[in-house]
């Protein structure tokens, strides 16, 4: 056979290599980016347009949770907001609204009540106009706190280091606090509600201790100083309905009672219904003694009480001494 067809004959294909394949996985994560993107300029617009005094009610919807705000929270269901707390409230049943302890029920405003809330948000808008519009009570703005409680609208003036309310130990009536009554006596005329007056201190006792003039005086005696300053101001005298003394019993700051925060005063402009509950608490004390005053004079004086009359009424006080039945010290 010739060499001719024993030749082999080779062919070499040349693979051809591409390129690995990724797919369109960026896409989507481009796609992610740019929709958060325009969801954040949205949300920063969104906030630019806002008014400022709304603010403060978004940033509360984000700071407390939903339950919190629900049941125990300050911004409940029952708030004016549309955001804190927001939609129905799950807890009305039957006209009331039952808090989540169980335990306290409250029953539905009536018109009257309405109004009167109204009126104490009203006059706690006009008061924080005032106090940023008013020189003299704009130099104290950090140590005036405005709030609406279940009794009305509180007003507490707090003190302060560097600049206290009162003397020291004693009821004097600092010049700056003189200020701060004498202007928000005439605003307190403004609605027909009477004023609660409440005096704070701190744990800082005397040195003798509770047995002679201690803290609980104190804070009476600065709550009275307080009311004094409030008539000097222009208040009506009549609508002081209670004065308290509390001492450092309810401190402002729970961790540290010696606090300077926790020497305050605070006045409440009652609501309707904490003024009726203290009438109605005061009408029923006053039918529990079963003795007419003509008795009580008498069992004052030592002399034997009439029939039906009590027996403790009828003893007779000590020589020189007088006693009346039910009186405390």
């Amino acid at each position: 056979m010739s060499a001719a067809n024993t030749h082999r004959v080779v062919i070499r294909r040349k693979k051809a290599h591409h390129g690995p394949h990724y797919g369109g996985s960026w896409k989507i994560a481009y796609a992610d980016f740019i929709t958060a993107m325009m969801a954040f300029f949205l949300v920063m617009w969104l906030l630019s347009i806002i008014p400022r005094e709304n603010l403060k009610g978004i940033a509360e919807y984000f700071r407390m949770p939903l339950a919190v705000a629900l049941t125990t929270g300050p911004n409940n269901s029952a708030n004016t907001s549309a955001v804190p707390g927001g939609g129905a409230d799950p807890i009305r049943n039957d006209g009331d609204v039952r808090r989540a302890d169980g335990n306290r029920v409250r029953p539905q405003e009536t018109d009257s009540e309405r109004r009167d809330r109204i009126r104490l948000e009203n006059l706690k808008r006009k008061l924080d106009n005032l106090i940023e519009t008013n020189p003299v009570l704009k130099a104290f703005r950090p140590q005036l706190l405005l709030d609406i409680t279940s009794e009305g609208l509180r007003i507490q003036i707090i003190d302060n280091q560097n600049r206290p309310m009162f003397a020291t130990g004693s009821a004097t009536v600092q010049p700056y606090m003189r200020d701060i009554l004498r202007e928000l006596g005439p605003l307190l005329n403004e609605l027909p509600n009477r004023i609660s007056i409440a005096g704070h201190t701190d744990a800082v006792q005397y040195a003798r201790g509770e047995r002679a003039y201690s803290n609980w005086e104190l804070s009476a005696d600065r709550a009275n100083a307080s009311r004094q300053e409030l008539v000097a101001g222009g208040l009506q005298e009549g609508k002081v309905m209670r004065i308290m003394g509390l001492a450092s019993s309810m401190s402002l700051v729970k961790d540290d009672p010696y606090a300077a925060v926790n020497r305050r005063i605070s006045l409440v402009v009652l609501n309707e219904r904490t003024q009726r509950r203290i009438e109605e608490e005061n009408a029923a004390a006053a039918g529990v003694t079963p003795m007419s005053s003509e008795e009580i004079i008498q069992a004052a004086r030592g002399q034997a009480a009439p029939s039906g009359a009590p027996a403790a009424a009828s003893a007779a006080a000590p020589a020189g001494q007088t006693q009346v039945a039910g009186a405390g010290s």
